[in-house]
């Protein structure tokens, strides 16, 4: 399946399992889905994920999802940066997430990060998505 936007396709996997309060969702492998996991997991918004080798050579991540008292712990996850639409910001403009409380995820030079592991790398980048 060839898909023009990876990143868009994992948010929205995760935004619908957790619509339905699955345990576990399943997501293609790649490079910048495992480091933006990787953010999401050190931020606290999912368990944890693990790679799966399927028997074609291709690999899958397979994300546990978070809830507190049955409700999800993302509430709000959205994409910013798409494929039509590039959106970069420098380390003076960086969004905050409502007011602090959620996480922006960049992919910057020194790789994918949070927000404000961004501030305090002093570097900007091109912001994938949006957590709360």
């Amino acid at each position: 399946m060839n898909l023009n936007d990876p990143i868009g396709d994992m948010i929205t996997r995760i935004r619908n399992a957790q619509s339905r309060t699955k345990p576990k969702v399943s997501t293609p492998g790649s490079k910048l889905r495992k480091s933006v996991l990787d953010v999401l997991k050190s931020e606290g918004y999912i368990r944890d994920y693990s790679t799966l080798e399927r028997s074609d050579g291709r690999t899958e991540f397979e994300i546990e999802l978070k809830y507190f008292d049955g409700a999800p712990v993302i509430r709000a996850i959205e994409r910013v940066s798409k494929p039509g639409r590039r959106v970069y910001a420098s380390v003076k403009n960086l969004p905050r997430v409502n007011n602090g409380l959620g996480v922006a995820i960049l992919s910057t030079p020194k790789g994918v990060m949070a927000d404000h592991a961004a501030r305090e790398a002093n570097v900007g980048g091109e912001i994938l998505c949006r957590v709360f």
